[in-house]
């Protein structure tokens, strides 16, 4: 896991790509921070524009660098999530503009719990972008397996860690919590 590590880190801090297992299913990862990365994702996986991408980080205090003010409740809801769970949260700051949807300036944030993505992201000291190994549309990769050549091809780095995992995998889910504390479930 080191050397995947160490080697992911060298990718991302020259705005490469990685293709990594997350807390969730296989995923294409970049530097939230850096929209020419975050640009190569949305080219790799056919996707529209107008899609925002989930963020992921390393603890819950990291959240308040990426978010104005982050409502009290969304860390009670992190705190007692039994299974991953990503946040959409209003008032983005210091990410890459197309990792934010322009709407409503909100961004999917996820802390992770999996050791690799955890050290990977508090090696790295910023988010990564998390989205799953597929083009648009396409179902979900729920294991290595899964993913499509074309999709490995795309990625500057695939991490050799758990790519023998075969325990089917699901996305994460989602809820919106508002400014104002009201909570939505957009995916259980």
């Amino acid at each position: 896991m080191r050397e995947d590590i160490k080697t992911a880190l060298e990718v991302l801090r020259n705005g490469g790509i990685i293709l990594y297992p997350t807390d969730t299913i296989w995923g294409l990862g970049c530097d939230a921070t850096n929209p020419d990365a975050v640009q190569k994702i949305f080219e790799i996986k056919k996707r529209s524009d107008n899609k925002s991408m989930i963020v992921l980080v390393d603890h819950p205090g990291r959240i308040a660098s990426y978010i104005d003010e982050v409502p009290e409740i969304a860390f009670e809801v992190i705190e007692l999530a039994e299974s991953p769970l990503t946040v959409i949260l209003e008032g983005a700051k210091n990410l890459a503009p197309n990792v934010v949807n322009q709407e409503d300036k909100s961004v999917g944030i996820r802390v992770v719990k999996e050791p690799f993505c955890q050290q990977l992201i508090q090696q790295f000291k910023r988010p990564i972008v998390s989205t799953s190994a597929n083009i648009s549309g396409d179902p979900s990769p729920a294991i290595f397996d899964d993913i499509e050549p074309s999709i490995m091809a795309s990625a500057d780095y695939v991490v050799k860690y758990r790519q023998g995992d075969l325990q089917k995998a699901k996305p994460s889910g989602i809820i919106k919590i508002g400014k104002e504390g009201l909570v939505k479930v957009i995916r259980e």
